[in-house]
């Protein structure tokens, strides 16, 4: 089972590497004041349009939500509903963060979308798809 492959910042396109940076920007705007543990995610539309997300937590554990989600809403809510790349950036420097169960979930809605997880110091990243890293997805092509 293939999970992605490793590749340079430095070697992704300016889209790709944009919202890598979109992604670490909006990191700082995270809401984390109980695990520290930033995120940010930004969302390339398939018309161009680049949307931005952060984790929000909250006291209540389970009513917090991720910044992938965060992005996805906040994209539906701007009548977005195609998706081309999705780009993670969080708080790690030695590890990759990927997509929750949760998350991999909400991304499935909306097709095989490539995924970008950087690590903090943004030199490596993580290119795989949603179908890499959930194969065997609840979907909209399951119901059909």
């Amino acid at each position: 089972m293939n999970h992605g492959e490793i590749v340079d910042f430095t070697s992704l396109d300016s889209d790709s590497q944009e919202l890598i940076k979109q992604s670490a920007i909006v990191r700082e705007y995270s809401y984390a004041p109980y695990s520290n543990f930033k995120v940010g995610s930004a969302i390339l539309c398939t018309d161009g349009t680049i949307i931005k997300g952060c984790n929000v937590e909250n006291l209540s554990y389970p009513v917090g939500i991720c910044a992938e989600r965060t992005a996805i809403a906040k994209a539906i809510s701007e009548g977005k509903r195609k998706f081309k790349i999705l780009a993670v950036v969080a708080d790690q420097e030695n590890k990759f963060t990927t997509p929750c169960g949760m998350c991999r979930q909400a991304i499935a809605e909306f097709g095989n979308v490539t995924i970008y997880c950087a690590k903090s110091d943004m030199k490596d990243v993580l290119r795989t798809t949603l179908n890499d890293l959930l194969p065997f997805a609840f979907s909209p092509d399951v119901k059909n």
